[in-house]
């Protein structure tokens, strides 16, 4: 006796696009396809859920992996310059080819290293340097503590747009809207008091380092102070903060000479704990 995928659905308590990837997978005994139909025997079990599960929070989990990286310090000095540099190079192609730079990873090495490429535009070797003078600009505010404000969000947005001069480090003076959504971004008159809000929210929080970044970020994206790179200086803003004491700044997050060391990406963060 066959019961459907529908009927096995229910028996078990799981979707039935579920029980039809266990049927492919071959996962439930018995199981025969019937055109497009799975026919199940009726005495068939439910296959063990071989799929990841999380056993512990994730936040918990990010502190615990926290804890374990920082067991491995510290590194040599070649290993904290390569990897300083590995990361610098990476993380400027990656973040400028999301706004449609087309430097690929080589050139933006080569012009990192002050060599011009052929046929290239002139704007995103501008952006490449400005880039990288903005990253090496927010690891000096981490060195020396500089808290988080309105002054160096302006000068990382002068940095980073380094091939528009009328719009570098100032809010933008006229209405935008983000093509396709419905979503409409605050006129140009509250941000001002927008980003003092945000700030002050952003100081007072006392929720984990995780949950302020996020919604940090969220909240900035939705005031979109600035005419142009917008989603870049977004991303750059976690790095002025702390962590369980340790500032957020990537590749810091390697760095033994003063305990305040892990990544300020949220991404970077996460993946480290799989890649290293």
């Amino acid at each position: 006796m066959y019961i459907t995928v529908k009927q096995a659905a229910e028996k078990w308590g799981i979707s039935d696009r579920r029980v039809r990837i266990l049927c492919s997978q071959g996962k439930i005994s018995g199981a025969t396809r019937d055109g497009r139909s799975w026919m199940i025997p009726s005495y068939a079990k439910k296959p063990e859920d071989g799929r990841f599960k999380a056993t512990e929070n994730l936040l918990t989990a990010i502190d615990r992996k926290k804890r374990e990286l920082d067991t491995r310090r510290p590194l040599t000095e070649g290993e904290l310059e390569r990897l300083t540099e590995e990361f610098t190079i990476e993380y400027t192609y990656n973040s400028n080819a999301i706004e449609g730079n087309t430097l690929t990873l080589r050139e933006t090495d080569m012009v990192l290293r002050g060599l011009t490429i052929d046929r290239k535009p002139l704007k995103d070797h501008m952006k490449a340097v400005g880039h990288k003078e903005a990253f090496d600009f927010v690891r000096d505010l981490v060195k020396e503590r500089i808290p988080l404000s309105e002054g160096i969000i302006k000068q990382i947005h002068y940095l980073v747009l380094a091939d528009k001069r009328e719009d570098r480090g100032i809010y933008r003076r006229v209405p935008v809207r983000i093509m396709g959504a419905k979503y409409e971004l605050i006129q140009p008159y509250l941000i001002q008091s927008e980003m003092e809000r945000l700030l002050e929210t952003y100081r007072n929080s006392t929720d984990h380092i995780i949950s302020r970044l996020a919604r940090f970020h969220i909240e900035f994206e939705g005031i979109h102070p600035f005419i142009d790179d917008g989603v870049i200086i977004g991303t750059r803003l976690e790095k002025p903060s702390k962590i369980n004491g340790f500032a957020l700044l990537s590749p810091n997050f390697f760095m033994p000479e003063r305990e305040n060391g892990i990544t300020s990406l949220l991404h970077i963060l996460l993946a480290s704990s799989m890649k290293v």
